[in-house]
């Protein structure tokens, strides 16, 4: 019943989220006597706080429009290449390249862990700068009609191998967090079965849980401290009638974004203090910021339920991956097979989610391949967000990618051209 419950306290506060967005409007604009009164800045910094706190948050738009590239300000058209019940291949196709053949194919495989993949903005964005940009738009599971089936997480590693063949050939991919593992997995799958033809050149995975055994965190603890049967119990409701999925059971976002900020209540109480002040002085870059940040980070989607306890199993209490025991379809995951993909791992010094090392763990998994064509970076005084968004990850870490990507790029044709 939580989730009925959940949605009926939404029920009560969407009037009041909407009267409060009124009020706030009532005295801020110009045209408004209310906005002059004395008191009228404590008013609507009150009222936008409250609509704030109280409103529904829906999948943010990617509002990547364009960029620059080589100088040039260059179109982006949005389009699905593939569709599937939980997940859309979208390709951001844009008018103009860095060089005469085409940038080489990037596919990102955003992280379905509660936020939606628009998290990722800035990462996409910054990578069209330099390459052509495929990314995994993960459904919110409550949207998919039970008629669709399950998902685990076997098939979030068939999709993957599925989205790299569509990409390919001659391209990479890159991961950013929780998929770091079915990503090392499908890789892993296509090169015991011989796919040497379509498979990526490069894999770069940034801040992922390849071992949590390693420098265990917050996040890693709950799993460690609970029974697979709490979660199982405690955090597995049905998504109710109103919703295409009614019926499915899901691990619900408001229940993860629950969690989110219980990691962190006092940054966050913080931050939104902050927003009241900042609407006092009239400090609205600061405040537009707060809203930018909040209305990413505040809409969440449901995760299957299937795939969540395979998730807590596989990945946060057995440890099957670096056990060498992971098992997807009946087929043994060997990283040890992967001969003909060049490897870079990514970590953030301040990393408060993922622990120093998880991510890294992939190199030694990863055996089968040569020395210079394993590499890892740790990207310092970065926490787990400044990995694929902001200041650091444009000026600490694209650099980084951007290189290694060219260099694997430059590697290939020079193979290519000796064998011709």
């Amino acid at each position: 019943m939580l989730y009925q419950l959940h949605e009926l306290t939404r029920s009560i506060l969407s009037p009041m989220a909407s009267f409060t967005q009124i009020g706030s409007n009532l005295f801020t604009n110009p045209f408004s006597p209310y906005t002059y009164l004395p008191l009228s800045k404590n008013i609507a910094a009150g009222f936008e706080l409250f609509h704030r706190l109280g409103k529904d948050y829906e999948k943010p738009e990617w509002n990547i429009d364009s960029v620059t590239v080589n100088g040039k300000k260059s179109a982006i058209t949005m389009t699905t290449t593939l569709a599937r019940p939980f997940c859309n291949l979208i390709h951001f196709e844009r008018e103009h390249s860095c060089i005469p053949q085409g940038d080489p194919k990037v596919l990102i495989v955003a992280p379905l862990s509660g936020h939606h993949a628009t998290l990722l903005r800035d990462t996409v964005k910054t990578m069209l700068t330099r390459f052509d940009v495929y990314v995994t738009d993960w459904i919110d599971a409550r949207m998919v009609p039970l008629s669709k089936g399950p998902f685990h997480l076997d098939d979030y590693v068939d999709y993957v191998r599925e989205f790299i063949r569509v990409v390919g050939p001659d391209m990479h991919v890159m991961s950013v967090c929780q998929p770091t593992v079915p990503v090392l997995a499908a890789v892993s799958l296509m090169a015991s079965a011989g796919e040497n033809d379509i498979m990526p050149r490069s894999m770069i995975m940034m801040g992922g849980p390849i071992d949590t055994r390693l420098s265990p965190t917050q996040v890693n603890s709950l799993a460690d401290n609970n029974p697979f049967s709490w979660f199982e119990n405690k955090l597995i409701h049905v998504v109710p009638g109103r919703y295409p999925g009614a019926g499915r059971k899901v691990y619900p976002g408001f229940l993860q974004h629950a969690g989110f900020v219980a990691m962190n209540p006092d940054k966050h109480m913080e931050a939104h203090y902050d927003f009241y002040m900042n609407l006092m002085s009239d400090q609205l870059s600061e405040a537009d910021h707060h809203r930018r940040f909040y209305d990413e980070y505040n809409a969440v989607l449901d995760l299957p339920a299937e795939y969540y306890l395979d998730t807590i199993r596989v990945v946060f209490q057995d440890h099957l991956l670096p056990k060498g025991e992971w098992k997807v379809r009946d087929e043994l995951v060997k990283p040890q097979d992967i001969h003909n993909s060049r490897l870079l791992t990514i970590e953030g010094e301040n990393d408060d989610i993922t622990g120093y090392g998880q991510t890294e763990a992939a190199q030694k998994l990863c055996s089968g391949l040569k020395k210079e064509d394993r590499k890892h970076f740790l990207a310092k005084g970065c926490g787990h967000y400044g990995i694929f968004s902001g200041s650091k990850w444009r000026k600490q870490i694209f650099p980084v990618v951007q290189a290694f990507i060219e260099e694997t790029e430059e590697k290939y044709n020079s193979q290519r051209a000796a064998a011709a």
